[in-house]
């Protein structure tokens, strides 16, 4: 496994003096988004030169480029929203080669018109989960014509809410262009912690051979939670890591939800907690 992070947590003025923060923290792979380029998350345009200044620069670095960030929200209300998320996804899907990414980061959507990672009680409906088939289709089509895949994360807030709706979301796919990202702190509803090592058991049962990234943060309730850095709350670590490696998972894990100052430590407890499997 290859320890990486968002490269949002550093806010620099050029997408360079970005990357050095990311090299200078020991850090060897990153999941990018384009605000750390000086532009939208989303961008309507991505030009060809900005494309080969990163890809210099992560070079430069030696710096892998793990996945792209392209989360919008699926489902969102207002279709016009909806649409402007598509032509960036097209926009990120195109400009994937040119970066050297193959994977982009994605989610499921919510009905939560104001926040993507918000919760909203119709996520559970037929009819939002039809209506997340339908978008879903759209993207991994977009996906497939650009040779790249798509990353979706199981996500208590979202559509697909538990590692069984990830893998009916797959099923129902069948794609080679649709692929999981984990992330332990998303997957715990409101009392579930006290079941966490069989609900972190059954994830990656259903998962395992179809998950492409990790994340790593942590969570100090369950619920609508998770937003903590690495090695702060109450996931247990030394199981996650353990089934990743079960898995015969060899990608990256990315650190997010966490401010610059705190990337040291949680930087050294993972180190610590991936000893056993790094030789």
């Amino acid at each position: 496994m290859q320890l990486g992070i968002f490269t949002k947590t550093f806010v620099r003025p050029s997408l360079e003096e970005n990357l050095d923060a990311v090299r200078a923290h020991g850090l060897r792979a990153v999941q990018y988004n384009m605000e750390s380029a000086g532009g939208p998350s989303m961008p309507a345009h991505i030009e060809p030169a900005l494309c080969a200044r990163i890809r210099a620069g992560l070079a430069q670095r030696d710096i892998t480029l793990a996945a792209l960030s392209g989360t919008f929200n699926i489902i969102h209300p207002d279709i016009q929203e909806r649409e402007r998320g598509f032509q960036s996804l097209r926009t990120l899907a195109a400009a994937s080669a040119h970066l050297g990414a193959a994977l982009i980061t994605f989610s499921t959507g919510t009905r939560n018109p104001d926040y993507m990672w918000g919760h909203h009680p119709e996520n559970s409906s037929p009819a939002a989960w039809r209506e997340m088939l339908e978008s879903m289709a759209t993207a991994v089509q977009i996906a497939a014509d650009n040779d790249v895949t798509l990353v979706f994360e199981p996500e208590v807030s979202n559509v697909v809410d538990s590692a069984r709706k990830a893998r009916s979301l797959l099923d129902e796919m069948r794609s080679p262009n649709l692929k999981v990202v984990i992330d332990a702190a998303n997957l715990f509803h409101t009392g579930a912690l006290p079941r966490m090592a069989a609900i972190l058991d059954e994830a990656f049962e259903l998962l395992g051979p179809d998950i492409a990234l990790a994340h790593a943060k942590d969570l100090e309730r369950d619920g609508d939670a998770g937003n903590q850095a690495a090695g702060t709350g109450l996931l247990d670590y030394e199981r996650y890591l353990s089934l990743l490696h079960a898995v015969g998972f060899e990608g990256a894990l990315i650190l997010h939800s966490l401010e610059e100052e705190q990337v040291p430590a949680c930087r050294a407890f993972l180190k610590e907690k991936l000893a056993p499997y790094t030789g």
